[in-house]
């Protein structure tokens, strides 16, 4: 029986836009073949929305995310705003905001590798073998949103990392279910031989692990972890950090995928989960229809898993699998022989809806439109 799904889209910045279209095609795709129905109500942050409002996050923004089933977002960010850090209004803030908005406070990033992508990636391809990791990265606490301090004369600056045990408790309990679920090993990521935060951190955490006999909990001090990311990343499972060091080691774990433009992400929590690609929006590519949507699809795939909908999540899982492996790529992993963003876009399309043959003809795909016969 169909079921019918309200999603709020963000398209935001730069290649936002494009990639967010693509997205929007393989959900469009997913309804038409398995009878569901899916709404959409377009909205503006960031940048886009800077131009078109004066603010990074409209509150009619906040309102369409509220009273939606979840939010597609685009990419946020600008360089014209990159050049004056001092600058009042930036298009990040809207994303800040919009998390503490909605209670968004897990950050969820899975990395995965493609042996047709191996090469790609500066890690040694028999390193790359067997790489599945997901990442649980608290999203509304820490550095980011504490209390900043600049003296008078500009000479001595100061940013508080606060956590409570709540704030850690509830995630840590998300990244606990989730290793159940997986190979039953969470890998704590954490500076408590330093910091009063992190040694909050692995007490909670540890204390919480008797509760999940069958999780096999590990603590590993983050300068150490941002090393074995790249010498052994097969070790981890799910690995779960606070708000900075999560924020640095998932995009350093992004590069075994070979391109930062194939993750997707989740931001879920108290109210309506969001669903973006970890890239930024990459405004010089913006408009050329070469991005790479892949990111932006798989989203729509955790989307998909997040509203009850597995088996929808993986036709667009093997989607993607099914152009990876057969070389229908984008530019930043082939430049030489590279389909366009709305080619992937219609390729993923395709096989979702069962269009492709085994027998694939590369010649018969024109540059900008496939056709597979």
């Amino acid at each position: 029986m169909g079921v019918n799904k309200h999603i709020a889209i963000i398209p935001g910045d730069g290649i936002g836009p494009e990639v967010t279209n693509q997205a929007i095609r393989s959900l469009d795709a997913v309804a038409k073949k398995f009878g569901h129905q899916f709404t959409y109500s377009f909205a503006l942050m960031g940048a886009d929305a800077i131009d078109k409002t004066g603010d990074p996050l409209p509150q009619e923004t906040i309102d369409i995310c509220k009273a939606s089933d979840a939010i597609l977002l685009g990419a946020v960010g600008h360089p014209k705003y990159d050049i004056d850090p001092a600058a009042k209004v930036r298009p990040e803030q809207g994303l800040l905001r919009i998390r503490k908005e909605l209670g968004l406070f897990a950050n969820i990033r899975p990395v995965a590798t493609y042996p047709s992508l191996y090469h790609l990636s500066p890690v040694k391809s028999n390193l790359l073998e067997h790489v599945d990791i997901v990442i649980y990265r608290e999203l509304t606490g820490g550095i980011y949103f504490g209390k900043k301090e600049l003296n008078e004369t500009g000479t001595e600056a100061s940013d508080l990392c606060i956590y409570n045990v709540s704030e850690i408790r509830r995630i840590a309990a998300l990244a606990f279910e989730h290793a159940l679920k997986r190979k039953r090993k969470l890998t704590l990521l954490d500076k408590s031989n330093v910091l009063e935060t992190s040694k909050l951190w692995r007490k909670t955490v540890s204390e919480m692990s008797a509760g999940y006999p069958g999780v096999e909990l590990n603590c590993m001090y983050v300068d150490n972890a941002a090393m074995q990311l790249i010498i052994n990343p097969a070790q981890f499972d799910v690995i779960l950090t606070e708000n900075m060091f999560g924020d640095i080691l998932s995009d350093e774990a992004s590069v075994l995928s070979g391109s930062l433009g194939m993750l997707p992400s989740a931001s879920v929590g108290t109210g309506t989960a969001l669903f973006e690609p970890i890239h930024g929006s990459y405004p010089q590519a913006a408009g050329k229809d070469i991005a790479n949507p892949v990111g932006a699809i798989l989203s729509v795939a955790m989307m998909l898993d997040h509203l009850g909908m597995p088996e929808e999540a993986g036709t667009i899982r093997h989607a993607v699998e099914w152009t990876t492996q057969n070389g229908f790529v984008t530019k930043d992993i082939d430049p030489m022989n590279f389909y366009f963003t709305s080619t992937i876009g219609e390729l993923v399309c395709d096989c979702i809806m069962n269009k492709t043959d085994e027998a694939i003809h590369k010649a018969n795909i024109e540059i900008r439109k496939s056709t597979i016969i």
